[in-house]
């Protein structure tokens, strides 16, 4: 029997587990025309495709040393209870992330008030799924829909996910409409606080982050997503100097792979800054496991064995270290 390593398994705490079809296709010259390929797949979908399909997606991400997930879901009621047997077949803990959606996109993904979305969420807690809010946006989310799900999570202790400075034009038509940026809209309609987790911010100015930190909330970054999409480049390092918890999440899914994101996280650090080892090797498998729990309300998650005879860990003298910077993920067993 091959020696292995115990290690807290690794938490995905953003995924959209039916955008993985999308790999490997061209889809547009930038984010919002691969954006309109992303809305044609999800409108064709049925509940069982949803139900066959992420059961597929959770196993990959099993495979690939993630025991836990945080599926940010908007493709309808009864598809959110198809991802949740998806998981319980494939044997990832989840926690359901519904999404909130007020305007745009296509039918699917929308509520008509944040009542009927409310009705929504608590009929999934009713059922014993675990749940977190998700206001897609604030291109998705107009300002009532925030202060109310910005209520009610802080009322009843609920993780709240929400995408935030993705894009630029996100920024500049949120400025349009508010006078404000996004993060900042957040703030001011209450959807800032130690359970949240703002996905992305790769355009977040200095005073967002600042406002991130006050508010003791997290970021989810997703670098091999944001490559993908040309997102651009999340500020690490910022985040780091100013104690915002970091954690990860696969979100198209176009890789699955924890080690990847971490080692590109680092990356991304040093290029910026012009110099090695920006963030330690423990804090990113902090990001990759503890905070990603954390950013689920997670207590408790599996853990994941290391093959340590596989080749890419040979004549390694700091596992740890050899892990993150020079493993894929087929060195889970």
């Amino acid at each position: 029997m091959a020696e292995t390593l115990s290690l807290p398994g690794f938490v995905n705490a953003h995924s959209h587990a039916f955008q993985r079809a999308l790999r490997g296709r061209t889809e547009g010259d930038d984010f919002w025309g691969w954006r309109d390929a992303m809305l044609e797949l999800a409108e064709s979908l049925t509940v069982e495709q949803v139900r066959v399909g992420y059961e597929q997606v959770y196993r990959e991400m099993l495979n690939a040393g993630y025991t836990a997930v945080g599926e940010f879901h908007y493709l309808g009621a009864a598809e959110a209870h198809a991802a949740v047997e998806a998981a319980s077949a494939a044997g990832i803990e989840l926690v359901l992330l519904l999404a909130a959606y007020g305007r745009g996109g296509i039918d699917r993904f929308r509520q008509g008030s944040p009542a009927e979305y409310l009705e929504q969420l608590e009929e999934l807690r009713a059922a014993g799924v675990r749940v977190g809010l998700a206001p897609h946006s604030v291109r998705a989310c107009p300002r009532d829909w925030l202060e109310e799900l910005g209520r009610y999570a802080a009322a009843e202790s609920l993780p709240l996910h929400v995408h935030a400075c993705e894009q630029p034009r996100e920024i500049e038509e949120c400025l349009a409409e508010h006078g404000l940026r996004p993060i900042e809209l957040l703030a001011e309609t209450g959807c800032l606080g130690p359970h949240t987790t703002v996905v992305h911010a790769t355009h977040a100015d200095a005073h967002e982050l600042d406002l991130l930190a006050e508010a003791g909330a997290r970021i989810c970054v997703c670098p091999t997503t944001e490559a993908n999409l040309g997102d651009g480049f999340a500020p690490v390092q910022e985040l780091c100097e100013r104690g915002i918890g970091i954690c990860v999440g696969s979100d198209s899914n176009v890789r699955i792979d924890p080690l990847e994101e971490l080692r590109e996280l680092e990356g991304i650090a040093r290029r910026r800054a012009g110099r090695r080892n920006v963030v330690s090797v423990s804090s990113l498998l902090c990001f990759g496991a503890d905070e990603g729990a954390a950013a689920l309300g997670l207590e408790q998650w599996p853990d994941v064995e290391v093959d340590l005879e596989h080749r890419s860990l040979a004549g390694v003298e700091d596992v740890h270290a050899g892990l993150v910077f020079g493993s894929s993920a087929d060195v889970f067993v």
